[in-house]
């Protein structure tokens, strides 16, 4: 069967997803789980209607019975890492924020010590796609970044 991107899929024993890209020798790139998945079209097969959920109508609810709100800004957690760690995995999760059209993510760094915001806030000035960037003036220890 062809699908086309935006079709919601599903995926045996990974479960549901939208297509995002077709590409050629039959595979397809299929974000799932907030992760993308290049996986064979034999194995993709089209999901079963959404289920309607109760209160906010933009959200969908998952396979693991968890609700998705897709007006939700994307964010990461940077607790545990390195400097050098947070960085990278900084300029992993931007380029995955742009790619999947994000106008805004939040960075979690935390408040104490202070190396690793100072870091993000560095890299982040230096990031041609960061139009801006904030402190969450209700959590001191995450960073509003604007896309």
């Amino acid at each position: 069967m062809a699908f086309a991107p935006g079709d919601r899929v599903h995926i045996r024993r990974l479960g549901s997803g939208v297509v995002l890209e077709v590409r050629s020798g039959g595979r397809v790139v299929v974000e799932l789980k907030g992760r993308r998945t290049v996986v064979d079209e034999a194995q993709v097969e089209p999901a079963q209607p959404e289920r309607a959920s109760r209160g906010n109508k933009t959200s969908d609810v998952r396979d693991d019975g968890t609700t998705h709100d897709p007006r939700a800004a994307a964010s990461i957690d940077l607790h545990g890492k390195t400097v050098d760690e947070a960085v990278d995995a900084l300029d992993a999760f931007i380029n995955d924020a742009l790619l999947a059209v994000h106008a805004e993510v939040r960075i979690i760094h935390g408040r104490s010590g202070g190396r690793i915001k100072e870091a993000v806030h560095q890299r982040l000035r230096a990031l041609p796609p960061v139009r801006s960037f904030r402190l969450d003036p209700r959590n001191p220890g995450v960073t509003i970044v604007t896309l």
